[in-house]
């Protein structure tokens, strides 16, 4: 029986206690890549009978003739191209040469020939020749109805290389600047490709259509040395044409779960950005994310961003996806500093997943830091490498096998074409971690909280009343000051509790709650495992980066010069220490979000906002939002509002990466509290009342030092955020910042669109 019957049988069969639907996890992803670059059409036809074996990994309608979508990465082939080009009285030059793009058009007759006329004046004006356009063969009647429905007029645009631009990535960053463009002169065209030397054939396909679909896959001369497929199960959004992988650069089995905060921040990343590879081009690049796609499609544009402004499409890869390294033991200190390097630039994109990535001379692959998507691959004695989601997906005979092995947890795999050469881990890490002297430039520029000298001046205390007052004002409740806060002070750690929430809703309360409650953690679930954050301590990293953020096209010493921190949750002598701070490239600045009381709330925060952006224009860095001030005229804005609207509005006016968000609040005591903070947008929370409480707690109920019993309670708070990220499949506080991972509930829509920006919200108020 060979691997398609076995296929069939299985999905067929109940066995013990195995369930055909248990098959449909994920996607799945393949690739074939002759190392040496011989192009040859064996190559697309083996990636073709990958993408075919994983039909257990790809998802259908209910009627199971339209698929959520399968496609193919491959090389420019100049001899087919040559042969139906000259047939359609296109004039193609030399390999490489030229262009192709593949697009999906409107059916509507008078849209599609504006939207071609705009793509042929675009090109002309960016000083490049248009050589004319080329109907794909395909064959409508193989799909089911659904993708016959929404299917685009597909067409191919060849573009003649100017003679004063270099073949290859030079000539790509042209195409790039002209597919920005078009994309945002024109919303109803997508582009599946523009390059010189890649092109991407895919749609809503059932994994046996994309072969019967696509007559150029068919055609003994389609020549190429890389192939990379995609079968699509769609977990986040729903299927579509453009949805389909390969995206331009990568296809990902996996997700994002960091998605909102990653998107947010590249957004908020190009007011600090420039490049001198686009120069005055980068603005008409911008956006970099289109936040309407999915998860793979937002990194892939952030990933097609970076290389075209400079960053070699391995590093760019490594610097997104890097592997645990702060508390990895294994890896050399130059990897280390590299990735300390860029992080204090740029949050990990974590999640479960594994990706492949091609520029059409290089392949690579690379698996999440915890290792929860497999990837296996297979080395030739015809020089080939055969990468996919599992064993078996290619029929390869024993005695053809050099090397059988798998991607590791956070490990990268590269195949060069154009050295003939497969590339370790190890040695593309060795390789960009030894181009720049990545530890003098920490050294030099990073600092270190821990470090910072105690300023001669005195911590803020509360008499027994003021704290009293405080903690009414604040609606402590005496549940929360006795077990709480005690327990976590006296213990280190968070009381035991089940994982499910059954307390009632926040907005059915006959009583006041506080606006963190409006807020429900989501859960990993489905195909997106959660951490053990304790057993798996190693991938976790509990460190923020407060302050500027350095431009990440260009490497120099001063982009690290930032504030390390290494537990979120300051303590009152933090505080005082970043306030004070004294060092080059660091300003900070104290908004009040206290306001009169007879003040309408709207009005209180949008002086916020006039405060943020006056701090903003005189240089700050670090913004400390403090409550302290409530008296019997001043109320707080709660403190999730305020730190959520200042980063939101941080966000939309493009300074986000220009401005850390410190809160220094009465209010949070809770790990709920501490978890939505951080995930609304700060970059570490002082709370000063509940230390305060601790004080006071110290005389009564807990025979301990004071310093101590504040120590361990910021260590519980910090172990239970780590608890809730690791619960969404999320390992470093540094990506979990922004990221969203919340559901409100009783909250108006126009609050949340507001400044919840981006939050589920099913359930108004």
């Amino acid at each position: 029986m060979d691997m398609n019957q076995q296929m069939r049988k299985t999905e067929k069969e109940w066995q013990g206690l195995y369930s055909p639907q248990f098959e449909h996890d994920n996607c799945g992803i393949g690739a074939v890549v002759n190392i040496r670059g011989q192009k040859n059409h064996g190559i697309v036809e083996k990636a073709l009978k990958i993408v075919e074996n994983l039909e257990h990994r790809a998802g259908k309608d209910a009627e199971g003739k339209t698929g959520d979508g399968v496609g193919i990465l491959l090389q420019i082939s100049h001899n087919f191209f040559s042969e139906v080009c000259e047939k359609s009285g296109i004039t193609l030059g030399a390999e490489r040469e030229y262009a192709v793009g593949m697009f999906f058009f409107p059916q509507n007759e008078l849209k599609r020939n504006q939207a071609k006329k705009m793509f042929e004046i675009i090109v002309e004006k960016e000083g490049m020749d248009f050589l004319g356009w080329r109907k794909v063969p395909t064959r409508p009647e193989v799909l089911g109805q659904k993708a016959r429905d929404c299917m685009p007029h597909i067409l191919q645009a060849f573009i003649g290389k100017p003679a004063d631009v270099e073949k290859g990535l030079e000539f790509d960053r042209k195409l790039y600047i002209v597919r920005r463009i078009f994309e945002q002169s024109n919303d109803n065209t997508y582009v599946s490709s523009l390059s010189s030397r890649t092109i991407v054939y895919k749609g809503m396909f059932l994994v046996g259509q994309l072969r019967t679909f696509f007559g150029d896959l068919q055609n003994l001369n389609y020549e190429s040395a890389i192939a990379v497929v995609h079968s699509r199960f769609s977990t986040n959004t729903n299927p579509s044409w453009e949805r389909a992988h390969p995206n331009r650069l990568i296809v990902h089995n996996g997700e994002i779960n960091t998605i909102r905060g990653n998107a947010d921040k590249m957004l908020a990343r190009e007011e600090t950005l420039s490049s001198s590879r686009l120069e005055s081009d980068l603005y008409r690049v911008l956006p970099v994310v289109d936040t309407q796609g999915s998860d793979s499609a937002m990194l892939d544009n952030t990933l097609e961003f970076l290389m075209m402004s400079g960053l070699e499409l391995p590093l760019a890869v490594m610097a997104a996806i890097p592997e645990p390294w702060a508390n990895n033991d294994t890896i050399s200190q130059e990897i280390r500093d590299f990735y300390q390097y860029y992080a204090t630039m740029m949050e990990p994109w974590d999640g479960p997943a594994a990706i492949v990535f091609s520029d059409g001379d290089v392949m690579g692959a690379v698996l999440d830091r915890n290792g929860l998507r497999p990837s296996r691959y297979y080395v030739t004695k015809e020089d080939e490498l055969i990468l996919a989601s599992e064993v078996g997906a290619l029929s390869v005979p024993e005695e053809k096998v050099v090397q059988k092995e798998r991607l590791y947890p956070g490990k990268i795999l590269l195949v060069d074409t154009v050295r003939g050469r497969v590339f370790s881990d190890d040695e593309v890490k060795s390789y960009y971690a030894s181009k720049q002297p990545y530890g003098e430039w920490l050294d030099s520029n990073l600092i270190h909280l821990k470090d910072l000298k105690i300023p001669n001046q005195p911590v803020p205390e509360y008499s027994d009343e003021e704290r009293t007052r405080l903690q009414k004002a604040f609606g402590y409740s005496f549940e929360e000051y006795r077990t709480s806060i005690r327990d976590m002070a006296l213990n280190g750690t968070e009381s035991t509790s089940a994982m499910g929430v059954d307390t009632p809703l926040a907005v059915l309360s006959d009583k006041h709650q506080p606006l963190f409650h409006y807020f429900k953690q989501l859960f990993a679930q489905v195909t997106n495992p959660p951490i053990d954050a304790i057993r798996e301590k190693i991938v976790t990293s509990t460190t923020v980066y407060v302050g500027r953020d350095g431009n990440l096209l260009e490497e120099n010493g001063e982009n690290c010069r930032v504030l390390k921190i290494e537990n979120p949750i300051l303590t009152n002598t933090d505080l005082l220490k970043i306030k004070n701070i004294s060092a080059k490239g660091f300003q900070v600045a104290v908004i009040p979000i206290t306001y009169y009381k007879s003040t309408p709330l709207e009005r209180a925060i949008d002086h916020v906002y006039v405060e943020v952006e006056r701090a903003y224009k005189k240089g700050t860095s670090i913004l400390i939002l403090s409550d302290r001030g409530v008296d019997e005229n001043h109320v707080a804005i709660p403190s999730l509002l305020a730190v959520s609207a200042v980063h939101q509005y941080l966000v939309r006016t493009k300074k986000r990466t220009s401005v850390s968000i410190i809160l220094e609040s009465g209010e949070p005591r809770e790990v709920h509290h501490f978890a939505t903070l951080l995930g609304y947008g700060a970059s570490a929370v002082n709370p000063y009342l509940a230390q305060e409480t601790i004080h006071e707690l110290i005389e009564t109920m807990i025979g301990k030092d004071y310093y101590a019993a504040v120590d361990d309670y910021n260590h519980a708070v910090l172990s239970g955020i780590v608890k809730i990220a690791s619960k969404m499949g999320i390992s470093t506080i540094q990506s979990y910042q922004g990221s969203k991972m919340f559901e409100a509930v009783g909250i108006s829509e126009e609050v949340v669109c507001r400044y919840f920006t981006g939050t589920v919200s099913r359930v108004g108020g």
